[in-house]
This record gives structure tokens, sequence and C-alpha cells, in this order.
């Protein structure tokens, strides 16, 4: 098939109309996008200025449909950057009713968005609640962390909230299944001495109950921790039948990691190990593993020596 061949001309004619075409082209389509158009774009409500005196439940999804008023540009975009990310209802109507109209928040609403949008309305118009009676828990704060010591350093006691508790309120069949309140993660790195942080607590998902204070205060003891060995006489579990059992050796060696600042204090009245007779009874071991029964909460087992002992029954 031949090539059609064009004169140097004809070939700079054919460019100057296709640049006209492409610009009348790009100039068709900024002026469209410029325009105004009306789209739906979808976004989660957020709760604001809850009722006081009344636990509440929505009845309906968290997300809603927005009729928005904007340009051709947020048009194009509007599937893959929705703006608002979310908006803030007020829940104030709540105290006299059990319903949310949207068409009263609009002002407040648009005032959230870009300028150059607008929302015509919101689909469903009407957002309904359940209510019931609000109570108030307190609940113990528990730590969520991600802790990393300097070399032989570690926790060396209880670790203290201020305050040590939070409260919760909302519906008692809610609050019925709180028994502590998390914070969130606590992320320290090269820790070798106290320290205190303060730590917000988790983030509430469910909107009908709420969370009093939102931010508390962690102090983490932390000591240098060093080794110690401590002898400790064994006992004898499981013996109903009173046998004489004699026990080679009578006395483990617990060594064990304990702060610096506790070495003194930390001895044998603080560790108690023992043995089962169960072993001999009803698995018929020729010996008996020692286990710690007691050990001190912020101390380190490192080794128990011998970890089983050999055992004489006198019947």
């Amino acid at each position: 098939m031949p090539f059609i061949k064009l004169t140097k001309i004809e070939r700079k004619r054919f460019l100057v109309l296709l640049t006209c075409v492409l610009l009348a082209i790009a100039g068709w389509l900024f002026l469209a996008l410029n325009n105004k158009y009306v789209y739906t774009a979808k976004t989660v409500l957020m709760y604001k200025n809850f009722p006081q005196k009344k636990a509440f439940h929505p009845l309906q999804s968290d997300t809603v449909d927005l009729l928005v008023e904007g340009t051709g540009w947020q048009l194009l975009f509007a599937r893959l950057r929705i703006n608002p990310q979310y908006i803030s209802i007020s829940l104030d109507k709540l105290n006299n009713r059990n319903y949310v109209l949207f068409s009263e928040q609009l002002y407040a609403v648009n005032n959230q968005l870009e300028t150059s949008q607008k929302i015509i309305s919101v689909r469903p118009d009407t957002l309904y609640f359940d209510f019931s009676k609000r109570t108030v828990k307190k609940v113990p704060v528990v730590l969520v962390s991600d802790l990393k010591f300097s070399r032989q350093f570690d926790i060396s006691g209880p670790i203290e909230f201020t305050p040590g508790y939070v409260t919760v309120s909302g519906p008692q069949e809610e609050l019925e299944k709180i028994d502590y309140w998390k914070t969130d993660t606590l992320r320290l790195q090269n820790i070798h001495s106290n320290r205190v942080s303060r730590i917000a607590v988790k983030q509430n998902v469910m909107k009908n109950i709420s969370v009093f204070p939102g931010v508390v205060e962690v102090k983490l003891p932390v000591d240098e921790f060093t080794e110690k060995t401590v002898e400790v006489p064994l006992k004898i579990l499981n013996n109903k039948e009173f046998y004489n059992v004699k026990l080679f050796p009578k006395k483990v060696k617990v060594t064990f990691l304990v702060a610096l600042s506790s070495y003194q204090q930390v001895n044998e009245d603080f560790i108690e190990a023992a043995v089962d007779l169960n072993e001999w009874k009803e698995n018929h071991h020729g010996q008996l593993t020692v286990k710690l029964t007691r050990f001190p909460e912020y101390c380190k087992q490192v080794m128990l020596t011998p970890g089983k002992v050999d055992f004489i029954i006198e019947k």
C-alpha cells in the first residue's frame, strides 16, 4: 500500500491544523471542567456535642451520600480524593428528640468543605437514634507498649498511671463489656533511666461510649539489673499420704537478675521452690522436677540448679 507523500509545505500545514485541533479540544475541555456540576460523594460522619444525660445508638450506617455542587475537575477526581473525607454533625438536638436533620445543619457542614464545593443535600436527610439511660463506670488503664531497653536495664517495679482509672459513660449493657481501657502504643528506645510520658488513651470506636480523660501520665520505674544467687529449701507438694520423703539435695540454687536498688532486700525469703510428688505417684518418674511457686514479680528468673532432684520414699 503506497504512502501519501506530502511536500514540505503540506506537512507544515498539516501540523498547524493538528495543533489547532488539539488546542481547541484542550480549551473546550478546560472550559467544560471549570463549569459547575452536581455529583454524589460518600463521606463518613463524625459526631460532636453529645447529649449529656442520654446514651445513644445510631439506627443507620455512619456513611452518607452528599449531593455536592462542584467543578468538573472535582467531579473528575471525586473517586480518587473525596473532600471532605468526613463531616462533623452536632447532636445537641438529641437532648429534646431522637433524630437529627441534616437540612438544619447544611450551613455548618458547608463551612467544613473547600470553598469551591457546596453540599446541596444529604441522603438520608434524617438520622435516627435509639436511647437508653446513661450510666458511668470507672475502669483501670492498661498500657500498650513497645519498649526497648539499654543492655541490662528493665522495668524494676509497678508501672504507675495518673490517673489510674478512666471514666466511661454510656448504656449499661455496653459498659458491662468493658473491664479496662487501653492506651495508645507507647514506643521508647534505649531506655536506661526512669521515664515519665504522657500518652493518649485508645480512641473510642463505639460512638455511644465516651471516655474521660483522653490522656494519662505513665511513670516507668527503670533500673540496672545484676545477677544474684540464693539457696532455697525445697517443699513437697501433694504428699497426701504423708510419706517420709527425703530429697537429694534438699536445697536448690536460684540464679536470677535483680535491680541494683533491690539487691540487698531480695533474698531467699522472697522465693519458694517445690517438687510435686504426683510425678512419682501418677507418672512413675525417677526424679522430681523443681518448680518455683513464689518469685518476686520484677526479678528475672535465670536458672535453677539442679532442675531435677533424686528422692527416697519411706512408707
